[in-house]
């Protein structure tokens, strides 16, 4: 089975050989010295003043950013059911919560955010879905962030980048808080979140707040290359030797050109097909089409060509497929996803099988790699 659902991802064969290796306890010199290697690797990956892995999915992570550096009114930016979650985490911390809604096809603009907060003085935190899994939506974080630090430079910015680290460059200049997870394109199981910190995060945090989720204490724990609770230290291993093999294959560079050049040449092979994409300004981590044979889609996909790719939630459910872009994805395996669309597409008699998909994605990946437009 061909596993394309954006996250959890496939864990390469290298990361699960590295994290089989013999369990080692998380309080000693030789898990000491694996930590702040793999710090080291993050420091390039996350290109932030600090780092800190947390054991927990995302969520937890988008919890402790919340709770550590907003005091008073949370802004969040509402797009996506990861985009609610915001909303729900600053409600359930006794903080006031103010919310930009859209569809979920549609990113919000730097104008709405600049009103909102025109409006809000209390405002003292945006929290922003970098792209949006729940349609594959991007929005404009970077842009958002230095259009609000120019004019609000005591605002923080916490930029949920768990579909967008390892799948494009991010810029931290303006984000004070970035946060990623260990099932999407860091290829590993769930269970490891990752926070990147900027100096004024760090400043914000002061003492932290909470008790495991207080980041004044992981970050002091973290600095001495342990954690302040049980580090989840096969994944951490795992992570170690994930950034490893990124850098054996060319580097992060490389993967995010090569990802770009993927999700490109899947969107315009599948919109070969009359498939339409369905949000206004699509993720690199995800391809996610919208129709009315969505599930039958998906469903002829798993069972006949067995490929796995994720549908949609809430009023999605049933209306998009989601096809994952995170990761190191050889170009014959989403080559394959493609051609399989097109022969489910005619088992549904919607369209001639003609090799039109396959064709439109070697057309589009391999000339671009060559430099032929």
């Amino acid at each position: 089975m061909l596993l394309f659902t954006p996250g959890p991802t496939p864990v390469p064969e290298s990361v699960r050989l590295a994290m089989a290796t013999p369990t080692l306890h998380h309080r000693t010199a030789e898990f000491e010295s694996i930590f702040k290697e793999t710090r080291r690797l993050l420091f390039g990956l996350m290109k932030t003043d600090e780092v800190l892995m947390l054991a927990s999915s995302g969520t937890g992570a988008m919890e402790a950013s919340v709770t550590n550096l907003c005091k008073d009114t949370l802004l969040s930016i509402n797009s996506g059911k990861f985009g609610e979650r915001f909303t729900k985490i600053a409600k359930a911390s006794g903080l006031k919560s103010i919310e930009i809604t859209h569809d979920w096809d549609t990113a919000v603009s730097v104008e709405e955010v600049l009103d909102t907060l025109k409006a809000h003085s209390s405002i003292d935190a945006i929290a922003m879905q970098i792209s949006e899994s729940a349609g594959g939506l991007r929005h404009p974080v970077e842009e958002i962030a230095k259009a609000v630090k120019a004019l609000y430079p005591h605002i923080m910015i916490i930029a949920d980048g768990i579909t967008a680290v390892g799948v494009e460059p991010i810029d931290v200049t303006h984000i004070d808080c970035l946060i990623a997870g260990s099932q999407k394109a860091l290829m590993l199981p769930p269970g490891l979140s990752i926070l990147g910190l900027s100096h004024k995060a760090i400043e914000t945090i002061g003492e932290g707040k909470g008790y495991y989720f207080n980041l004044a204490s992981e970050m002091k724990k973290q600095q001495q290359n342990t954690t302040a609770y049980t580090a989840p230290t096969t994944l951490i291993m795992g992570l170690k030797a994930v950034l490893e093999e990124v850098e054996s294959k060319g580097g992060i560079e490389l993967l995010y050109s090569q990802t770009a050049l993927r999700a490109k040449a899947t969107r315009r092979a599948l919109e070969a097909l009359g498939l339409h994409s369905y949000p206004h300004s699509p993720a690199k981590c995800m391809t996610t089409i919208d129709d009315s044979d969505a599930q039958a889609i998906r469903d002829i996909l798993k069972s006949t060509f067995s490929v796995n790719v994720a549908g949609g939630q809430d009023h999605l459910k049933g209306k998009i497929f989601r096809i994952n872009q995170m990761g190191l994805i050889e170009p014959y395996e989403i080559v394959w996803v493609v051609n399989a669309i097109e022969l489910v597409l005619a088992k549904l008699g919607r369209r001639d099988f003609d090799g039109t998909a396959s064709r439109v994605f070697n057309e589009v990946y391999f000339n671009t790699m060559l430099g032929v437009n």
